[in-house]
């Protein structure tokens, strides 16, 4: 059973930092790709950024020279460290691992972790 756990949400003031993680487990993570999306209120989920098998990152430009993605794949893991962060970040945060096999798309999602930026 695959199973992604998220976890260093929280509350931050403006111009703060958060490094979120999200475990993967049930599947050999260096196959995948790595992703994090984010769902604000009333707005539909979008894409962060992700981080490919072979260690190629991809930002949205909301968050290029803010955010950084990485992983670690004998954790399992993946993180995002976020700094200066806007009130227009707030948001739950989601992970996502994605692999193609035989030309179908396989991807896994985890439950979210809640960011809030306010003062």
């Amino acid at each position: 059973q695959v199973q992604l756990v998220e976890s260093g949400g929280g509350l931050v003031q403006p111009g703060g930092s958060l490094r979120l993680s999200c475990v993967a487990s049930g599947i050999i993570s260096s196959n995948y790709d790595m992703g994090w999306y984010r769902q604000a209120p009333g707005k539909q989920r979008e894409l962060v950024a992700v981080i490919t098998s072979s260690g190629s990152a991809i930002y949205a430009d909301s968050v290029k020279g803010r955010f950084t993605i990485s992983r670690d794949n004998a954790k399992n893991t993946v993180y995002l460290q976020m700094n200066s962060l806007k009130p227009e970040d707030t948001a739950v945060y989601y992970c996502k691992v994605q692999r193609i096999v035989v030309q179908t798309i396989v991807a896994y999602w985890g439950q979210g972790t809640q960011v809030t930026v306010s003062s």
